[in-house]
């Protein structure tokens, strides 16, 4: 089929379409959220497909992967297109205190302080390096000098403990 667009024939594109259309628009729908968006981006693609065939390379991957991470790619271009639905003058803003929210904040903090410091040193920073720093798991392997399964297995086994101490 792909090869019948490199073509230029339409009746190529006609079966494509009808072939994939409701993957792409699926995958639009889901990162827009909104109908006539999605639409577009529908467009956009097929669009883009017909006019330069060759982006597709079959030894990279299927067509339908393709064309779903193709309209992913648009999807989010489009969302950071989009300007704000609401003025910044029409937000409304609560300034009242959650007093309660605050205090189950304040337990929940404190609870993880108290099972961070019952950590192991190693397993506290690998999992302070993982969420506080923002460091991937081979960057704290390389930084600490651990093999990465160490690593790894002492920040499943942090998560663990952490989640067992919010387990009702």
């Amino acid at each position: 089929m792909v090869s019948g667009l490199k073509t230029g024939d339409p009746g190529a594109m006609a079966e494509l379409y009808d072939r994939y259309s409701s993957v792409v628009y699926a995958v639009a729908l889901r990162v827009l959220g909104d109908t006539g968006a999605a639409e577009d981006v529908l467009q956009e693609v097929f669009l883009q497909l017909w006019r330069n065939p060759n982006a597709f390379d079959a030894a990279r991957g299927s067509l339908a992967s393709w064309l779903a991470v193709v309209t992913r790619n648009r999807a989010i271009d489009s969302l950071r297109k989009r300007r704000p639905e609401t003025d910044i003058e029409d937000v409304v803003l609560s300034v009242a205190p959650d007093l309660a929210g605050a205090a189950e904040l304040s337990r929940a903090a404190a609870k993880v302080r108290g099972v961070m410091g019952a950590m192991a040193p190693a397993q506290r920073g690998a999992l302070e390096m993982a969420y506080w720093e923002g460091m991937s798991h081979s960057e704290i392997a390389e930084k600490t000098g651990e093999p990465l399964g160490t690593i790894k297995t002492r920040i499943r086994a942090g998560l663990i403990a952490l989640r067992k101490a919010f387990q009702i």
